[in-house]
């Protein structure tokens, strides 16, 4: 069994790697994340940055690309601070239900002028670009325009981009990429959607 000096030793040498390691850490830079995969979460881990920023009071700007006008949580949240949160809902709702292909590409077009704008809005700290990879997956946008778009942004602007299937192009360009794992899903079970968890 370990003894406390033992224990208090082998924390102070790692203490003074780490100490080292983030010390050599000088830069900052608006960084470009993606969060894709299977799993549940994307959305969610991209509104806890909103959060993050809201405590520090800094300003955000979201567009929800997919996502239609059913009441969420998160947009009745968001909306008590509308003085640091721009909040654009654009999406017609899942591509499955509109069967529109010309109408789907209409949305993403003018979700994309709003995101536009938004990344060079010198008033923002952070842009959550929700589903974006939904509407570069089914070629609503084109994925080169969007990429330039992000490559021209603020420097120091964060942005977070979220869906499944990210193409490579963006996932090639973000500064942070994390997939979400599917291990076990409760829709599987027949458990539906569920106010204060999916929405």
């Amino acid at each position: 069994m370990t003894t406390s000096e033992e224990h208090r030793a082998k924390k102070a040498r790692i203490k003074a790697v780490k100490d080292r390691l983030y010390a050599s850490k000088t830069r900052e830079k608006g960084l470009i994340l993606v969060h894709t995969g299977p799993g549940k979460g994307k959305t969610t881990a991209a509104l806890g940055l909103v959060l993050r920023a809201l405590g520090h009071g800094l300003r955000v700007g979201v567009v929800q690309f997919v996502k239609g006008r059913r009441e969420t949580g998160e947009r009745r949240f968001l909306e008590r601070f509308s003085e640091l949160v721009e909040l654009k809902v654009m999406g017609e709702g899942f591509t499955w239900e509109t069967q529109d292909l010309e109408r789907d590409r209409r949305a993403a077009r003018a979700a994309f002028a709003e995101a536009r704008r938004m990344l060079t809005d010198p008033t923002l700290h952070l842009v959550v670009l929700d589903e974006l990879n939904i509407v570069l997956r089914y070629d609503y946008l084109p994925v080169a325009e969007v990429v330039e778009a992000l490559r021209s942004k603020r420097p120091e602007l964060h942005v977070v981009i979220t869906g499944r299937n990210a193409p490579e192009a963006l996932i090639e360009l973000a500064d942070l990429v994390t997939e979400m794992k599917l291990v076990k899903h409760p829709f599987r079970e027949g458990v539906r959607a569920q106010r204060g968890i999916e929405y």
